[in-house]
């Protein structure tokens, strides 16, 4: 819950978006001093929402904008886009080692918009660096029957093993979600 003096900021800022104010980009970056980090994201998903931001908008807030900005954009990327043009944004956090940009880029828009082979290669990324594989958007479905993942997967356990290294604790359940699916019959 925001403070009083941290509601009434965030009114004003809400304002200043809505009304799409020169003000309104400036309170976005500003969102985590006025609000603390604990509701930085909240309020500038809200902030970016209220503006109606187009892709255009998102991408200059997401290269100019420290990791917490960049994270709220690629948090906001389903409301407020609807097809592919915002992909840069999320292929950009996926290149980074910044675990929570990785967590955030893998939320509703990645799994509506990544093609198969990035979409891949993102959960072997989240499975190196420790992102739980449980913040990944629409991961049973895109898993499902994957036969390309499930090679991927067996690959990198093995490396793993070779390496005298542990297999990530998601590893198995994921492999498992890949498996072939049975046709269902039809009474």
């Amino acid at each position: 819950m925001l403070t009083p003096t941290a509601r009434a900021w965030f009114d004003e800022a809400l304002t200043a978006a809505t009304d799409r104010t020169a003000l309104w980009e400036l309170r976005f970056a500003s969102a985590g001093r006025h609000c603390g980090p604990e509701h930085a994201d909240s309020v500038r998903v809200a902030l970016l929402r209220a503006a109606r931001a187009e892709p255009a908008v998102l991408t200059r807030l997401y290269q100019q904008g420290s990791a917490p900005e960049r994270r709220a954009v690629l948090l906001a990327l389903p409301s407020l886009v609807t097809g592919p043009e915002a992909l840069p944004l999320v292929e950009d956090a996926l290149r980074t080692h910044d675990t929570h940009l990785i967590a955030a880029a893998l939320g509703p828009y990645a799994a509506a918009h990544l093609a198969p082979h990035p979409w891949r290669h993102a959960l072997l990324k989240c499975l190196f660096t420790g992102v739980p594989l449980d913040t990944v958007a629409g991961l049973h479905d895109r898993a499902r029957g994957d036969s390309e993942l499930a090679r991927m997967l067996a690959d990198y356990a093995t490396e793993r093993t070779a390496a005298g290294r542990p297999v990530p604790d998601d590893l198995p359940r994921v492999l498992a979600l890949t498996a072939p699916t049975a046709p269902t019959e039809e009474s």
